[in-house]
């Protein structure tokens, strides 16, 4: 077989007919492989640091929709009842291990501009802490969906340094964007399970 004289033409011709492969981009020799699979003792974190979640690893049925919060990888995961919806959201996550519950429970309560008041043990550790009505200066954000635990909530923030962070007092937060999508979504009675 004769070689083609390099010109551009040639380059992007033969480049796509595979004459010059060390031309041809990278990612046209990118080797694909299949997913790894992950052992639940392991953290394995794919490039964005979430871990993967399957709904059947958590749950027997979608049930109203399910959610996955991953305080590992700082992840909230929500799938609908029919599976069709699956969205993956960066959160907050309890500051401290005494402050994080893990387990199963349900959306009880949801509320629109949430007012907010110091548990006891929130005031035992800071007593200048009070009540906030709805509003910028409140800490659940623009909505909170109220978890079937007294005093854990998965609620929107109005200081966006927080997610991606161990920053709560055992609430999941989110962007005020996200939670409102979340909240648009995720009818009471969706199932929960934090891990």
């Amino acid at each position: 077989m004769a070689i083609p004289t390099l010109s551009r033409r040639n380059l992007i011709i033969g480049g796509a007919a595979g004459l010059f492969p060390l031309a041809a981009p990278s990612i046209l020799r990118a080797e694909v492989r299949p997913p790894e699979v992950i052992a639940p003792e392991v953290v394995r974190n794919n490039t964005s640091s979430f871990v993967p979640q399957r709904w059947e690893d958590h749950f027997d049925s979608l049930g109203k929709g399910a959610i996955v919060a991953d305080l590992v990888s700082r992840a909230l995961h929500y799938w609908s009842a029919d599976g069709a919806d699956y969205r993956l959201y960066p959160s907050s996550v309890p500051m401290t291990e005494d402050l994080t519950r893990r387990g199963y429970t349900e959306i009880v309560r949801k509320k629109v501009g949430p007012d907010w008041t110091p548990t006891p043990s929130m005031l035992e550790s800071d007593p200048t802490l009070k009540y906030t009505p709805p509003g910028p200066s409140n800490p659940l954000g623009t909505h909170a969906m109220y978890l079937g635990w007294p005093a854990y909530i998965i609620h929107g923030t109005h200081d966006t340094r927080k997610i991606g962070r161990r920053s709560s007092s055992g609430c999941v937060g989110l962007y005020n964007e996200h939670i409102a999508a979340l909240f648009a979504v995720a009818p009471i009675g969706t199932q929960v399970r934090l891990i």
